[in-house]
């Protein structure tokens, strides 16, 4: 399929780009329809909310709220009035708006603060918040502000007013794009090959997004879904094409054809991105068993991103390397290799000098690494759920300021009443009810509000002496559960947006155990498959949940303790959303998966090469870290950029993850991981005969480049040797492998690569130290010798018709020649 999409580029790029306008089109003339219910079935707050409805189906609109303060004097006061007055008219009079409740009606006295300095009026609109226009809404604040003057302050709060506040579409989204093109252009230093991944992370995510705003119309899908879906989506994206574009670039390098690069390029890493990708999306699918429906729609949502964006990472990156051709390179990359000819196969750098390092001391790092992530992980101690409300916005904005002022007017409680639902409830029963929970230790207020005829149902409101992020608050809805409501022998819900979140944060909290369980023993069994050893998917469940509580842990101490909140623009401290640590343990398992993929296929294969676990281990992360940390990097500056989604909850997801993906890949997957598997040595690999015989076999990647001649590639150390003959004809290289003082050395592993990096034919010495390698034809290879105690050696060979004799003299200090 590569191939075919790299020849016919044009009618790929069609239709990509047909797909996206249409989906475009469809999505603007269809709109969305995204739900923000967050109750549970077989809940008390949902029964109460359900017998709601069914009492008042006509308060569907939106109701937000006017406030205003004096410095001096009463709200009362004439001056006051004849400002206030003429903007409460002017706006009851908008098209759009249902109603407006002013505190100078008949009704309205409990709209005044006691010492009579704090007055509110409430505003419904005819739609929802998600419908009322924006233009409305503007002209509602405007208007409402232009009646402020020295010593009057007027804000604005509620839904309908905190959608205004929030920065432009898509900003979050092109500040993570622009940061990761920087990224790329420093990895690259190539213009166009930094465009690559940011064009297919677009494609992906905008089919995604598109198909998200369809999809609403058709299942609850939260509005809080498209933005993780593109959070997510942008990251993946982005990876999964920089790993493949790594891998072109590589064999192009290495003296490869464009095309012949492409094609091989996608047959590895394009098989690992769809492992990977798989992975997240199994990951992602785990939320379904908290059996929660508003996280069904965050589930389609982020899956079909990632499944648009691995589509377009091995159907639409191999058109584009078509179009591209050599210019995938830098022109400095471009002269060198005309220059030089093809690179060395062997690792070198940053990266091979650090691995060098883990391996000389794995001890010492890995203790390091274990108290850096014991030390992020213990604010996790202090975790609560609970929800996010206005309360929590930046102290400059219109909507926390009314938020402060209706707490300093009529009591914290204000901000989040609960509603006592009563069915069938006699007067009498009710009065006394309402008497009880007068009495009860925490309530400000409660008052029976005027029931509909005919309809059975009685609504107490009650006002708490707390705010509705206290757990005095959270306390009080479990005594009238379990005190207050059954001594009154009726049928009574506690409701309400501040119940309706305790519910969710209870039910997260007893059914997450089962959904991080489920998770790790889906990785386990993938990896299990993938690697063939016991040790290594158990090594990764524990380095998950060690990610998992370091990255809560950061997430408690800036969002629930308040670390910086402030400082960073991120609003005032509060529990942690409930549903947040679902979506973030999928999202950070699956990426997690990705990252030990990507390492571990590497280390795995040198060890089937070569069973030289240290050797495996320090190839391994050589030849990966680099490409790790800047995926990682990546999507740190994407998922950091979520802070200007002007969304609580998109701020949170975004700075957990960054941190998750940062301790992920820069201390735990290029220092931790490897420096446990040297420790570990030859048991990393063990798996017992019989369960080895009852595992289905899964490739996550082919041999680290599958040879493009028809040569027959040798198997394990075990089942080839020197004088064995390879069967394949042609060409030859033969010689003997020495120590400078000219002692044979036997078991020397010789691979013989293709200019492209292709593994051509791979033998043992024999105890004399002679070898023979083959090759179908002739040409330039690279020959690389490894050897016990010695060090590696390398050469650049031709290889012509005739049999070339090719002795090798290994040193314990280097190569010497």
């Amino acid at each position: 399929m590569a191939r075919w999409c790299y020849r016919h580029r044009l009618v790929v790029l069609v239709l990509w780009v047909g797909a996206l306008f249409g989906l475009g089109a469809a999505g603007s003339s269809a709109g969305t329809d995204y739900s923000n219910s967050f109750s549970l079935p077989d809940t008390d707050s949902t029964h109460a909310y359900d017998l709601m409805v069914k009492a008042f189906p006509e308060s569907s609109g939106d109701t937000d709220t006017v406030v205003w303060r004096v410095s001096e004097g009463s709200v009362r006061d004439t001056a006051v009035r004849e400002r206030i007055e003429p903007a409460l008219k002017e706006i009851a009079g908008m098209k759009g708006v249902g109603d407006v409740a002013s505190p100078y009606g008949p009704a309205g006295a409990t709209q005044i603060s006691e010492d009579g300095r704090i007055a509110y009026a409430q505003v419904t609109f005819a739609e929802q918040a998600n419908g009322v226009p924006k233009k409305l809404v503007e002209d509602v604040v405007d208007t409402a502000q232009d009646a402020e003057r020295a010593g009057l302050q007027v804000e604005l709060g509620g839904q309908a007013i905190a959608r205004i506040q929030e920065p432009p579409t898509g900003t979050a989204e092109m500040v993570g794009i622009a940061a990761a093109a920087v990224v790329l252009f420093l990895a690259f230093g190539s213009l166009f090959a930094m465009v690559l991944p940011l064009v297919i992370a677009i494609f992906g995510v905008g089919t995604g997004m598109l198909s998200t705003m369809l999809i609403s119309h058709a299942t609850d899908v939260p509005e809080v879904a498209p933005l993780l879906g593109s959070l997510i989506g942008l990251g993946v994206g982005i990876d999964y094409a920089l790993f493949i574009v790594t891998r072109h670039r590589k064999g192009i390098l290495r003296g490869m054809a464009p095309e012949d690069s492409a094609v091989t390029a996608l047959n590895t890493s394009g098989r690992a991105v769809l492992f990977a990708g798989g992975t997240v999306c199994i990951a992602l699918a785990g939320m379904l068993v908290m059996n929660m429906r508003f996280l069904d729609g965050v589930v389609i949502a982020t899956s079909l991103t990632v499944v648009l964006s691995v589509l377009a990472a091995i159907t639409l990156l191999p058109a584009l390397l078509g179009v591209l051709g050599m210019r995938v390179l830098s022109r400095r990359q471009r002269r060198r290799l005309a220059a030089n000819g093809p690179e060395s196969v062997e690792p070198g750098g940053a990266a091979a000098r650090w691995s060098a390092t883990v391996q000389k001391r794995p001890r010492s790092i890995a203790l390091v690494a274990v108290v850096v992530m014991a030390a992020l992980a213990i604010p996790v101690l202090s975790l609560r759920l609970g929800a996010t409300d206005q309360g929590n916005h930046r102290k400059d904005t219109t909507t926390r300021q009314a938020y402060d002022l209706l707490a300093e007017g009529f009591g914290p409680g204000f901000n989040g009443p609960l509603q006592l639902v009563a069915k069938d409830a006699e007067p009498a029963a009710v009065q006394s009810l309402v008497g009880k929970v007068r009495a009860t230790e925490g309530v400000a207020q409660a008052v029976a509000l005027p029931s509909q005829p005919g309809s059975g149902i009685t609504v107490i409101q009650v006002v708490p002496t707390s705010s509705p992020q206290s757990e005095q608050t959270d306390q009080l809805i479990d005594t009238l559960r379990d005190e207050v409501i059954p001594q009154s022998g009726e049928e009574v819900h506690v409701g309400g947006v501040t119940a309706i979140f305790k519910d969710f944060a209870a039910v997260t909290g007893d059914r997450l155990p089962y959904f991080v369980g489920t998770i790790i023993a889906l990785g386990f069994l993938l990896l299990l498959i993938a690697f063939r050893s016991l040790v290594v998917p158990l090594t990764a469940a524990l380095m998950n949940l060690i990610a998992a509580a370091a990255s809560f842990g950061v997430l408690v101490a800036i969002f629930q303790w308040g670390w910086g909140a402030e400082a960073l623009g991120l609003g005032k401290e509060g529990p942690i959303t409930a549903f947040l640590p679902v979506i973030m343990l999928s999202l950070l398992f699956g990426l997690s998966m990705d990252y030990q993929v990507f390492l571990v296929s590497r280390m795995h294969e040198e060890w089937v090469h070569t069973k030289d676990n240290a050797r495996a281990v320090r190839v391994g992360l050589a030849e990966t870290s680099r490409v790790i940390n800047c995926a990682a990097l990546i999507m740190i500056c994407v998922f950091s950029a979520f802070v200007l989604s002007g969304d609580m909850e998109g701020a949170m997801a975004g700075i957990g993850l960054a941190a998750a993906v940062a301790l992920d890949a820069f201390i735990l997957r290029t220092a931790l991981v490897p420096a446990a598997m040297h420790l570990l040595g030859r048991s990393n690999w063990w798996l017992p005969a019989g369960l080895e015989k009852r595992l289905p076999h899964l490739a996550v990647e082919p041999s680290q480049d599958a040879p493009e001649f028809a040569v027959s590639v040798p198997g394990p150390r075990s089942e080839r040797r020197a004088g064995a003959g390879t069967g394949a004809g042609g060409s030859v290289v033969h010689g003997f492998v020495r120590t400078e003082s000219g002692e044979p050395v036997a078991d020397a592993i010789l691979t013989l690569v293709s200019p492209g990096g292709s593994q051509v034919d791979r033998v043992e010495s024999l105890a004399d130290g002679s070898y023979i390698l083959s090759a179908l034809a002739g040409g330039a290879y690279m020959l690389a010798v490894t050897a016990g105690i010695h060090e590696p050696w390398v050469r650049h060979i031709m290889i012509g018709g005739d049999p070339l004799v090719h002795d090798v003299v290994l040193s314990d200090l280097g190569v010497s020649r």
